[in-house]
């Protein structure tokens, strides 16, 4: 810790600014991701002079290797994150390595730099969705994890939103300089937000020191902190303890268990449900981004700037009502808005095969169908991170000394990140192979009834067994 006290400890560690903090470390992610897609066939057009013919299939590896990354370093930040003193060094090496792939991307001449590069994004962005969500946590705690989220979701939803459309926007306007000017300026932002962040913990150390004597002076000899006997209560600690034993390890684990204790964790239903909502997630999210520019296309003879457009009718009921949604997953817990929302998904999905060809009524009819889908999208946002985080919690405070320190946290949200990449992944490989065999509309009865799948398990194992389940 440093001899003085750090210049604007207080708004530096203040809630607010550490949750912005992550919240443009993510949109910055998700941004320039969007931001350089667009551009990419003529990159490998123009500088590295590909043929017409292997343009794609290199699109479409370069898109592997970001996914690729993303999903193999997510476990490795996590378990980084839980084992340094602070998670803002790591933030921050995110960060540069987000530097150099912009960089790499913005001068590149040769397939191997442009891979490299997007493997650095990958890298780049596990590290910032890993350490991102613990740092979260960390400052606003479990009870707010849910509107956090659900705040935080609908804003970096804008950055998916409008990237592909403004680095396409910007390409034709002002070239290679247009488009990586506004990255580097966002990156020069969000290198100065991470660089002043002050963790709550290391705060705290401050608060302690210049406090500790005055706070010491005014607590009784003998005292308690609630100043309760506790006698009308000696049933709650009966039940809190039944509760916790639900969640002890038991003794003589595995060296790999003892290493990485999340492992045991992975056994648990709960958890395993948890994972796979945001896997159902991702994947519902990368099949519109698939999917919709070429339906787009082929109702109605849209160009790569109005099927950009459309998705404002996807996403803008997401950022209306994701903090609400967030906030009622924090009320009445996860269960209801995993099982709901995933359940409202299956007949609006069902509903999209009303999309015809046409002009403005039967244009206005497709956004319709898109702003209910973005309702359902907002329902599900935060209910898997906020269920994960529950399960991981109950384990560490059962047994503190088996997950050190900090807990597990990072180690699941680079779980979480691997998830959710495997979802971004798969979503298009399977929506585009269904949308070119079996059609659109039946191609969306298929990914309805991998909602309605969801939606049962979230009834059994989402927020525990409900009681008709349970044993007797």
């Amino acid at each position: 810790m440093p001899s003085s006290k750090p210049i604007g400890l207080a708004w530096r560690s203040n809630t607010l600014f550490i949750v912005s903090t992550v919240g443009i470390g993510l949109f910055t992610d998700l941004f320039l991701y969007g931001l350089v897609v667009p551009i990419l066939p003529f990159i490998l057009r123009n500088r590295v002079s590909l043929p017409e013919e292997q343009i794609q299939s290199h699109v479409s590896a370069l898109l592997a290797a970001y996914a690729g990354a993303s999903v193999l370093f997510s476990p490795p930040a996590g378990i980084i994150a839980d084992r340094v003193p602070t998670r803002q060094a790591p933030f921050l090496a995110g960060l540069v390595a987000l530097l150099a792939a912009t960089l790499m991307l913005f001068l590149g001449q040769s397939i191997a730099v442009l891979t490299l590069a997007r493997v650095l994004q990958g890298v780049s962005g596990a590290v910032v969705w890993t350490i991102g969500l613990a740092l979260l946590l960390d400052t606003v705690g479990p009870e707010n994890l849910g509107k956090t989220i659900g705040s935080i979701f609908g804003f970096i939803s804008i950055g998916e939103l409008a990237a592909p459309v403004l680095g396409g926007v910007l390409y034709k306007k002002a070239g290679y300089p247009g488009v990586f000017g506004i990255g580097f300026a966002i990156l020069a932002l969000d290198f100065i937000m991470r660089l002043l962040l002050i963790e709550k913990k290391v705060a705290a150390q401050w608060e302690t020191k210049d406090d500790g004597a005055e706070n010491d002076s005014e607590q009784p000899d003998g005292g308690t902190a609630t100043g309760e006997d506790g006698d009308d209560n000696e049933e709650e600690p009966l039940l809190r303890k039944k509760e916790e034993n639900n969640f002890k390890v038991p003794e003589g684990q595995s060296k790999m268990v003892r290493s990485y204790p999340i492992l045991y964790i992975l056994k648990d239903p709960r958890l395993l449900t948890a994972l796979l909502l945001a896997f159902n997630q991702a994947t519902l999210l990368a099949t519109f981004d698939a999917t919709i520019p070429t339906e787009a296309g082929r109702l109605f003879d849209f160009d790569s700037l109005k099927s950009g457009l459309l998705f404002i009718a996807l996403v803008l009921p997401y950022l209306l009502l994701g903090p609400v949604a967030g906030w009622l997953v924090d009320r009445y817990g996860p269960k209801p808005a995993a099982a709901l929302g995933f359940g409202y998904l299956v007949p609006v999905l069902i509903l999209l095969r009303l999309a015809r060809p046409g002009g403005r009524s039967e244009i206005i009819i497709f956004c319709a169908l898109l702003s209910l889908c973005g309702i359902g999208l907002a329902i599900i946002g935060s209910p898997s991170i906020v269920e994960a985080s529950y399960v991981v919690s109950q384990y560490d405070k059962a047994n503190p000394d088996f997950f050190g320190e900090q807990g597990p946290y990072a180690q699941l949200y680079g779980i979480n990140s691997m998830v959710f990449s495997l979802g971004l992944t798969v979503g298009p490989l399977i929506s585009g192979g269904l949308r070119d065999s079996i059609g659109y509309g039946n191609m969306n009865a298929v990914v309805a009834a991998l909602c309605l799948v969801t939606a049962l398990l979230s009834v059994v194992y989402v927020g525990g067994k409900p009681k008709f389940l349970r044993k007797r």
